[in-house]
């Protein structure tokens, strides 16, 4: 199965699941290259789907082969570029500068975490670059967000993960 994006304005984006286009919110930051801590880019490249997180208390479990957790109260991600921890989960309470990922709004009830910046991580390169629901804002801060519908239709397929294209 071929998955790709495409950035068309903004944060809008199309992602083409074997040639079929479906909407798809970026980074406010577009698709770069660079990508860097904080700069609200969507990162190029290969983005391989790691595991799958989802609020049991909110959605069903999805189907796929991928590994599932549950997320729970205390579940974050380290983004501090200076903690050994950056770019993985972690239990809170945590001493570094992290986000929560048992979150008031909807975007982490079902949640993918794609393989960036995490074979090796590298401070500042980036962290945190999910497949998640949309936010409210029209944005992501970096991720990939998809309607609830096609993110499940997405981690059931055969599909290994999403190539972000910046064409």
């Amino acid at each position: 199965m071929t998955v790709i994006l495409r950035h068309r304005t903004g944060p809008l984006a199309t992602l083409f699941i074997n040639q079929e286009p479906v909407p798809a919110i970026i980074g406010a930051g577009g698709i770069r290259g660079d990508k860097s801590e904080g700069d609200h880019a969507t990162p190029l490249g290969f983005l391989p789907f790691r595991h799958v997180f989802y609020r049991a208390d909110r959605v069903s479990r999805p189907a796929t082969a991928l590994r599932v957790e549950a997320l729970a109260p205390n579940d974050g991600w380290c983004d501090d570029p200076a903690h050994r921890d950056y770019n993985r989960q972690i239990t809170l309470p945590h001493p570094a500068r992290h986000e929560t990922l048992w979150r008031e709004d909807n975007c982490y009830d079902l949640c993918v975490v794609l393989g960036w910046n995490d074979d090796p991580v590298i401070p500042h390169r980036g962290s945190a670059i999910f497949l998640h629901l949309p936010p409210a804002s029209g944005a992501t801060e970096g991720c990939i967000a998809l309607t609830e519908p096609l993110l499940r239709r997405l981690i059931a397929s055969p599909a290994q993960g999403i190539e972000v294209r910046a064409d």
